[in-house]
């Protein structure tokens, strides 16, 4: 078996030489104060060689003008194929791309907007598996007669963690303000499958959590139980009448003298 060797063909030296036909170019790009000292140039392939230049914009350090030169077969005069501002060593750089549904985060959706669930979703298995809940009528009715997919052991651990971390949990300021855990008001609604021992719905209208998951060991002030306070009474400020005297009478009768003399020089 014999091998074929490809021998890199030397730069061509008309591209070579037209260094000041790159750097035009390049200043046609940006402006003559931006395109600084030639750095070399780079082989490219049959008759076309790519030119560098320092890139003097502040707001590009580190960056370079590269400007391709091209020549037909045969042809003396040397052309720009191409002029770009690439990146070079210490380049300030843009950061790595990530794609949507990894920069997406809880509440960014809103009215109207779609987000597909890929077919790999770790968190869902398909509806016959039934996750990890019991054999009960919920999953005879999945069983190709309902959702397509339902939770699996993952997301169902994902989101009991997440309830129990937030708001709802037993960690916030308002569980430990409480008077009671939500397991024991009679306003908390429990889910039902595996996650019925550890959360439930709030159904008081007054709670701040009305309508929302609560864990079995959260609280707000609205329990059910709550004692009910008696209404304080507002005590009045007595009125001081310093304008005047009142006469006051000892046990046996008499006018107090001091309180008479000051009634006679009045």
């Amino acid at each position: 078996m014999t091998r074929t060797r490809i021998r890199a063909s030397a730069p061509d030296q008309a591209c070579v030489d037209a260094v000041d036909l790159a750097r035009a170019a390049a200043q046609e790009l940006a402006s003559p104060s931006e395109v600084g000292d030639h750095l070399g140039y780079e082989g490219e392939g049959d008759r076309i060689v790519t030119h560098y230049f320092t890139c003097l914009d502040r707001a590009y350090r580190g960056w370079r003008w590269a400007v391709t030169l091209t020549r037909a077969s045969r042809a003396k005069n040397v052309t720009v194929s191409e002029g770009v501002l690439l990146p070079g060593t210490g380049a300030l750089l843009a950061p790595e791309w990530v794609p949507w549904s990894e920069r997406l985060q809880p509440g960014d959706l809103g009215v109207g907007d779609l987000l597909p669930t890929a077919d790999d979703d770790d968190r869902l298995v398909p509806g016959y598996a039934g996750g990890e809940e019991e054999l009960d009528q919920q999953m005879i009715f999945e069983y190709g007669l309902g959702r397509a997919r339902v939770l699996s052991s993952v997301g169902r651990d994902q989101a009991a963690r997440r309830w129990h971390s937030g708001e709802q949990g037993p960690h916030s300021p308002i569980a430990h303000a409480a008077p009671a855990q939500c397991s024991t008001c009679g306003f908390y609604w429990p889910l039902a499958g595996g996650l019925r021992q550890r959360f439930g719905v709030c159904a008081n209208e007054y709670a701040p959590d009305d309508g929302k998951v609560v864990a079995a060991d959260h609280g707000c002030g609205a329990h059910s139980e709550a004692a009910v306070m008696p209404p304080s009474v507002e005590q009045a400020t007595p009125i001081l009448d310093d304008l005047g005297y009142d006469l006051m009478e000892d046990e046996a009768g008499s006018v107090d003298e001091s309180a008479s003399e000051e009634l006679g020089h009045s």
